[in-house]
């Protein structure tokens, strides 16, 4: 007989899915840390889902002290939103669900114009076209069809 384990997640639990064909796993692992780094106590779990087809989901999974289940919000998606998040775009996407009234810092201090935060961006979607250039040149026997 198989027995029924709880098996209870702590929240919130942040969950970075990746393309493990684009070898986007270093780069989850960064945000990880950064997340941990920042909110330590606060998140309850950064999990790292491997995944395939050119994927790069950010996602947080919280229960509000008013809910009484758990929701699941995505913070960032590489095709919606457009390449990569910056660090500071993740950190306070994340605090707007965890703490909204945090403050962290630097990272907050004066939000950026549109015009030096599109100019910061364009480097990232530079990046992810070299990233994208390696995926397709080697590892696997499957490539990612999304990635070439």
């Amino acid at each position: 007989m198989a027995s029924q384990v709880s098996t209870s997640t702590p929240l919130p639990r942040v969950t970075i899915q990746f393309c493990t064909q684009c070898k986007w796993m270093l780069r989850a692992a960064y945000y990880a840390q950064e997340l941990l780094s920042t909110f330590s106590t606060i998140l309850g779990e950064v999990a790292l889902q491997p995944s395939t087809g050119g994927t790069f989901i950010v996602s947080i999974t919280h229960q509000a002290p008013e809910a009484e289940t758990a929701s699941t919000k995505v913070l960032w998606d590489r095709r919606e939103d457009g390449g990569f998040p910056e660090t500071k775009v993740l950190k306070r996407r994340v605090r707007d669900v965890v703490e909204p009234g945090r403050d962290l810092g630097h990272v907050d201090g004066k939000h950026a114009k549109k015009t030096e935060e599109n100019k910061a961006a364009q480097p990232q979607q530079g990046e992810e076209k070299a990233v994208q250039g390696q995926a397709a040149q080697g590892g696997g026997d499957k490539k990612c069809e999304d990635c070439q």
